[in-house]
């Protein structure tokens, strides 16, 4: 009895009629239907049975599956109410195979609603709530909210009887916050009293309460609510020492107990069975008065329609008429516009000679400056090497500066008219962030101890150490950023982060943050600090030095990537850059690294180079370069003459430049490799704007050389590529 509310109050009988208004046929579904149902009220159950029966007999003989369906479902419901489950169970589950063949509807969902009872029933939870959730997912798609509430309630009880008390709680307390006018007083009221039974042991007076309250909600036509609630209350007034209030409620249960007892033995008469298909005539009768009203309505509606009709055609021909105006002076705007837009292409077509031009100038400038700052560079170093008075050694390690400061300021140049040309493709490989950070990290820990700053890496333990993506690029961006915050920090701290911001399905979406405490930024100055060429002040570019382009280029990288880039910064409390990317997850790879793992100078002692260069200076500093590691140096100056010596000679390795009189070093390259794919060959280039190391590669070159070398550096590349050349023959 103690879901009978739901039944009292949902069972959607309205699903049981036929379509068309008729009076009720003797012999039909619905009036089997009608009368089964009529009988479950008053309790006389047997009669209930019977007609149900019939109505199967019915709905089989004449193949009315949707009626067939109602019948099971309407016999499952008596079952119920006469505690057989599994007999209910069985006519619920046989309604269910008939109703999945249907559209959606109330009777689909309160069937799935009725086996949850079933199994609550039967302390089966799991099978239950899976019911439940069923029937709220139709009822959601039909919206009926109230039956919602009446099935949250069931789960709420499910959550009470597993222990669940805060899940349970959370739910009844949400059905009874409903407002009264949702017609869920009795809904409220059983949610009421399953509240008092939770707080029952420890706090009495408060489940008083809420019994209380659920007296008031009651329906006093559902007697067997009533009677739960009021013993209820009687029991806790009698704990609590409350006599006489526990007295006065068990008077009143046992008089409703005797009333239901009445009912029950009470059996209806043939009389108030006419007077119940005589109140159902006089139903049909309004329905039918209604449906007439409402086609008067209609018809009414459809004059107006007509009138509007006409309306709208006379409407319509004015703005025909406006329309073929308007196609006129269209016709001469059109004209105008694409003289103006003719104008603008040819002026389009003037600024991007011009920025082309401009790029064109300045790749070549940069280019051609690497050649002679190679040599100063070389020369530096080899004055450097052969141990000059200590009154030298500050005017060589200042010219030694100066050369690397100018090296950095022709390679920004380089990279923003790179980015500018759009000569930049974004690569998709797989790589290690973890490792990719941790790489930078080392190479920023001299700049770090001399600034006296404590660098922080935090990377995220939920991303994946693999991503598909451009590293080159982000190491880049990386690289400005962090070098910007340790040059312009003394004394203080780098935080360098990479959290996950979110997750769909193999794509993650990263968040980056470089912070410091270093000078920070004035906020007129924050709106223009990512142009070209632009520093925070005069003064801090004479105190710190600088080209200006590293921001220009994080900006111009992190949109080629997908993201922006933003700051936030206070004068004297330091700068905050943050951006955000997505990267597809990659996979675990292992990656052989030819360069960057150092090397043994017993590798370089009597190997054989053959160098293919055209430039005598640059002749010069390689090769006492090379000899100071006691290497053995043959120059060839063209690749004609390089492709016919290395048909007859071998050597350990070629260094062989990229810009040589007649065939290129490239086009050279690719002749030797013909003959020769064992003898390794190194490219020594000013990359310009339209070469790139996976270009030169491509022509079957090992490794690539920038001018003007790094001495370090080139040992390091020249050592490495021996030895991995020499370990796979």
């Amino acid at each position: 009895m103690r879901y009978i509310l739901f039944l009292l109050f949902f069972l959607p009988l309205k699903s049981f009629s036929q379509e068309k208004i008729t009076p009720i046929k003797v012999d039909s579904i619905t009036y089997y239907l009608e009368l089964s149902n009529f009988h479950k009220n008053n309790y006389t159950y047997n009669k209930a049975l019977e007609f149900g029966k019939k109505a199967v007999n019915y709905a089989s003989k004449n193949n009315l599956e949707k009626g067939l369906a109602d019948t099971y479902l309407a016999i499952g419901g008596i079952y119920y109410q006469l505690k057989k489950t599994d007999d209910a169970i069985e006519n619920f589950i046989r309604s269910l195979a008939i109703y999945n063949n249907l559209k959606p509807s109330s009777n689909i969902a309160f069937c799935y609603y009725n086996l949850g009872l079933c199994y609550l029933d039967k302390n089966s939870f799991s099978i239950a709530e899976n019911y439940f959730d069923k029937a709220i997912s139709i009822y959601e798609q039909i919206q009926i909210p109230d039956a919602i509430e009446l099935i949250n309630l069931q789960k709420g009880i499910i959550y009470k009887k597993k222990g669940n008390i805060n899940l349970a709680t959370a739910l009844f307390k949400n059905i009874i916050a409903k407002s009264n006018i949702d017609n869920l007083f009795e809904t409220k009221a059983e949610a009421y009293y399953q509240l008092a039974e939770i707080n029952e042991a420890n706090n009495p007076k408060k489940a008083i309460d809420y019994l209380e309250k659920a007296n008031v909600l009651t329906n006093n036509n559902n007697i067997s609510q009533k009677l739960k609630i009021i013993r209820k209350i009687s029991t806790l007034y009698n704990k609590t020492n409350a006599v006489n209030q526990s007295f006065y409620y068990l008077k009143r249960y046992v008089h409703l107990k005797d009333s239901l007892t009445a009912i029950n033995n009470d059996s209806i008469g043939e009389a108030a069975f006419e007077r119940y298909i005589a109140n159902e005539q006089l139903k049909t009768i309004e329905k039918m008065d209604k449906e007439n009203k409402e086609q008067e309505k209609s018809i009414k509606f459809s004059k107006l329609i007509s009138i509007l009709s006409i309306a709208l055609i006379s409407i319509l021909s004015l703005l025909s008429l406006s329309l073929y105006k308007n196609n006129i002076i269209r016709k001469k705007t059109n004209q105008l516009l694409k003289e103006k837009n003719l104008e603008l292409e040819v002026e389009k077509e003037r600024a991007e000679r011009a920025s082309k031009a401009r790029a064109e100038f300045l790749s070549t400038v940069s280019h051609e400056l690497r050649t002679p700052l190679n040599a100063i560079n070389g020369i530096t170093h080899i004055l450097i090497e052969d141990k000059p008075k200590e009154s030298q050694l500050a005017y060589l390690n200042s010219l030694k500066f100066s050369g690397n400061y100018l090296s950095t300021f022709i390679n920004d140049i380089l990279e923003i008219n790179r980015v500018e040309s759009n000569a930049l493709e974004v690569e998709k490989i797989n790589f290690n962030i973890r490792e990719l950070f941790q790489n930078i990290m080392d190479s920023f820990i001299e700049l770090a101890n001399n600034n006296n700053v404590i660098c922080h890496l935090d990377i995220d333990a939920n991303i994946p150490n693999n991503l598909v993506g451009d590293p080159t690029k982000l190491s880049q961006i990386l690289i400005n950023l962090i070098n910007n915050s340790l040059k312009f920090t003394k004394d203080g701290d780098v935080w360098i982060q990479a959290t996950l911001k979110k997750q769909m399905d193999a794509v993650v979406e990263l968040h980056f943050e470089i912070r410091d405490t270093g000078i920070g930024i004035l906020k007129e100055k924050q709106e223009t600090i990512f142009d070209s060429f632009t520093q925070g002040s005069v003064e801090i570019n004479r105190k710190y030095g600088g080209t200006g382009l590293g921001l220009s280029i994080v900006k111009r990288l992190v949109e080629l990537l997908g993201g922006k880039i933003n700051l936030e910064s206070e004068l004297d409390e330091g700068a905050k850059f943050y951006f955000d990317l997505s990267f597809p997850i990659g996979e675990e790879i292992l990656v052989e690294k030819k360069t960057g793992l150092g090397y043994d100078e017993q590798w370089l002692i009597g190997k054989k180079i053959l160098l293919v260069e055209d430039n005598k200076i640059n002749q010069m500093i390689t090769k006492k370069m090379l000899e100071r590691k006691q290497m053995d140096c043959t120059i060839i100056e063209n690749g004609e003459d390089a492709i016919e010596h290395l048909r007859n000679h071998k050597y350990d390795l070629v260094l062989m430049d990229v810009h040589l009189p007649g065939i290129n070093g490239t086009i050279a390259t690719e002749e030797i490799r013909k003959f020769d794919n064992i003898t390794p060959i190194i490219a020594l280039t000013a990359i310009s704007l339209d070469e790139n190391r996976e270009m030169l590669l491509s022509y079957g070159m090992n490794e690539v050389i920038t001018k003007p070398f790094d001495p370090e550096k080139f040992y390091e590349i020249i050592a490495t590529t021996i030895i991995f050349q020499s370990n796979n023959q």
